[in-house]
């Protein structure tokens, strides 16, 4: 029986427009409640506990002098909750992480990552290359060289993965393409019997699953990605993998603040017997 866990933590605030982001402006009309207005979304990384190995999804965001200059104006991150701080309020080290898996290389998912000197690195191997040589659209994303910083990602190296790949017994990432070219999602079966899928931004907000029938659509398209086509194919098919929405743990779930308030720890308990 699996004995895996799952703790969010946070690692900062990134304030984004909903109908340039979260939402498809064909949406827009048909979206009610929505702010037309910035709004700080959180930014979480996943901590996968009780494996053979100490896993983390993503290493979050950047401190806030430079998430507001080179990357979203107005975001921050409190202090204490950069990856290296919030891992110490769990009772770890940086060093104490043996894998990192990034579900792209996005600067709000990747920052302090030189901090993991102990951990296997992993990502798509559509996405290193893609990180390492951006067009210019993408610059701010993944802090291309012309902007006149150094990534942290660029020294160094990492396990390139392809297709549906076990990284650790009770723990997969499968290829969710379309926020960015390689994004990948992390499914981890836990103690309470479940499968949790941690999604980064492949699903931007919830919402995203939401059908909208006068249009035809059966999910609601976000406004940020790379490729639309790969970007809904890979929402529909969370949609369908996840026992339900409350099984897809998202990078930028504002909910998912008040959810860790009662429970810091997701899919602890024993699995149900038949």
């Amino acid at each position: 029986m699996s004995a895996l866990t799952i703790r969010p933590l946070n690692t900062g605030f990134v304030p984004t427009n909903p109908f340039q982001y979260h939402y498809h402006h064909s949406a827009a009309p048909y979206l009610k409640g929505i702010p037309n207005e910035k709004v700080a979304l959180p930014v979480f990384t996943y901590l996968v506990e009780g494996g053979d190995k100490l896993l983390l999804v993503d290493t979050g965001m950047a401190w806030t002098d430079r998430a507001n200059e080179y990357h979203h104006p107005g975001s921050w991150q409190e202090e204490g909750q950069d990856i290296e701080a919030m891992l110490a309020k769990a009772g770890y080290r940086c060093e104490d992480v043996d894998i990192v898996v990034f579900t792209h290389l996005h600067w709000d998912h990747m920052f302090y990552a030189e901090k993991f000197t102990h951990a296997q690195l992993v990502a798509h191997k559509r996405e290193v290359d893609f990180a390492r040589n951006p067009i210019p659209l993408y610059y701010k994303s993944y802090e291309a060289p012309a902007l006149g910083v150094e990534s942290p990602i660029a020294k160094l190296h990492f396990l390139e993965i392809e297709g549906e790949t076990e990284i650790i017994p009770g723990v997969r990432a499968f290829e969710t393409f379309g926020h960015s070219p390689g994004h990948i999602s992390v499914e981890a079966d836990c103690a309470d019997g479940d499968s949790y899928i941690c999604c980064g931004d492949s699903i931007f907000v919830l919402g995203n699953l939401d059908p909208i029938p006068e249009l035809h659509y059966n999910i609601t398209p976000p406004g940020r990605f790379y490729n639309i086509v790969e970007s809904w194919k890979s929402i529909e098919y969370q949609k369908a993998r996840a026992k339900d929405a409350g099984h897809l743990l998202l990078c930028h779930d504002e909910r998912m603040l008040k959810r860790i308030e009662k429970c810091p720890v997701i899919g602890a308990g024993r699995r149900k017997e038949v």
